[in-house]
């Protein structure tokens, strides 16, 4: 074995960023400003914008008007994507405020075969947003 063989995997802090294409920057952005607080943490030019809600990242990206400029998917295999909230009240406390911000349901609050408590909504771009409490998840990333 070579000296600088790594013998295991290296603790990650686990999926904290994510990138999405979006049709419209200046509309996604201010869904997840309102809808879950996020705040902008860099924005390099008019066509991308990054926001964090503390512990996390998520890219928007403007999609292309010119597709070889930035190569769009024929598809992805996205099925959603998540905000973790503390416990089950405070899932409820969210589904209040984005009915407030008039944004549909998707999918109404379920508590889960694996005690998870949980509804859905869509951003501007359509991805399917599930809001969660999940039990073996316990607070804000330690990094």
């Amino acid at each position: 074995m070579a000296e600088n063989t790594v013998k295991q995997s290296p603790h990650s802090l686990g999926i904290r960023h994510l990138a999405l294409r979006v049709g419209d920057i200046q509309q996604s952005k201010a869904f997840y400003l309102r809808v879950f607080g996020m705040y902008p943490v860099w924005e390099p030019d008019p066509l991308n914008s990054y926001l964090s809600s503390g512990a996390d990242n998520l890219a928007l990206h403007q999609i292309a008007e010119h597709p070889t400029i930035y190569p769009q998917p024929s598809s992805t295999s996205l099925d959603h994507f998540g905000f973790l909230m503390e416990n089950p009240e405070a899932v409820d406390e969210m589904l209040r405020w984005i009915e407030q911000c008039e944004i549909p349901i998707t999918k109404a609050p379920k508590t889960h075969r694996d005690g998870s408590y949980s509804f859905y909504i869509a951003d501007p771009d359509g991805n399917t947003i599930q809001v969660l409490y999940e039990p073996n998840i316990k607070g804000p990333p330690s990094a």
